[in-house]
């Protein structure tokens, strides 16, 4: 008991910050993927009007 008491002080310390890290993962994942999604279809519409034209 008196180790789990001792790792208390620490445990605060370290998941407030882990948490945010890895939120912060994750809302970059996800505007990365959003990036790659929006450059695939750009290309597509782009591919797509460069058939009308020809």
């Amino acid at each position: 008991m008196d180790f789990l008491a001792a790792m208390v002080p620490y445990l605060a310390v370290i998941v407030p910050s882990a948490a945010l890290a890895a939120l912060f993962y994750f809302a970059m994942k996800a505007i990365f993927n959003a990036d790659r999604s929006e450059r695939e279809a750009l290309a597509q519409a782009e591919r797509e009007a460069d058939e009308r034209l020809d």
